[in-house]
């Protein structure tokens, strides 16, 4: 017992709040990646990065860990639908929403990298390219690159978009469309929404 003019333990905290354990996390983390740089951090730690600002007074490692869980790699969490994604616990309409923004964006920026470049310099850049742009399409798209004498990048179009399983291909529109933009070259692709692996056939046309 404590004499009546003794504090006990709950007394002597009264009125201060505990600090939620996440926060020190949150600052070590933010740590080690402006030392280390993002090569020194997993994914999931890599996404808990991301959460931090979409879910603000919250752990994020156990919805980045269940996000991963489900959907197998970082890429595969950003390509989701956002109904798939409010699935998972912890995953709201505007933490579902924000992620598939980061996702337009991380496509955007692959995209910039591609145009007015000679993508065929690099066959890792093309294949990074077409998975940013299509590898988590719902449905098959047969997709069209055009490139000039130089290999540069002209324009990126989706000819036709198909099933889950199934894509029509015209070959007299490829052509017409190739003339237009006075191509010398074009990549064809397309992708397999039921793997997890974009494999896109490549094929060369000289005009």
């Amino acid at each position: 017992m404590h004499s009546p003019g003794t504090a006990g333990p709950a007394a002597k905290t009264k009125g201060i709040e505990e600090k939620p354990h996440y926060l020190g996390h949150r600052d070590r983390l933010r740590e080690r990646f402006a030392s280390a740089g993002p090569d020194a951090l997993p994914d999931y730690e890599l996404l808990e990065l991301l959460l931090f600002r979409l879910i603000p007074r919250a752990d994020t490692k156990p919805v980045a860990k269940a996000l991963l869980s489900r959907f197998g790699t970082l890429a595969e969490v950003l390509g989701a639908p956002v109904g798939l994604l409010q699935e998972v616990k912890g995953v709201g309409p505007a933490v579902a929403l924000d992620l598939k923004v980061i996702a337009a964006t991380a496509q955007r920026m692959a995209r910039s990298e591609v145009h007015g470049r000679e993508i065929l310099s690099s066959w890792q850049q093309l294949l990074d390219y077409c998975r940013s742009a299509m590898a988590f399409e719902a449905r098959e798209q047969f997709r069209i690159l055009f490139l000039d004498k130089k290999n540069t990048l002209i324009a990126d179009e989706v000819q036709q978009t198909g099933t889950v399983d199934h894509t029509p291909v015209y070959p007299r529109e490829v052509v017409k469309r190739a003339l237009e933009l006075s191509a010398t070259a074009i990549i064809l692709v397309h992708n397999h929404p039921k793997m997890p692996i974009l494999i896109p056939p490549v094929h060369a046309l000289s005009r």
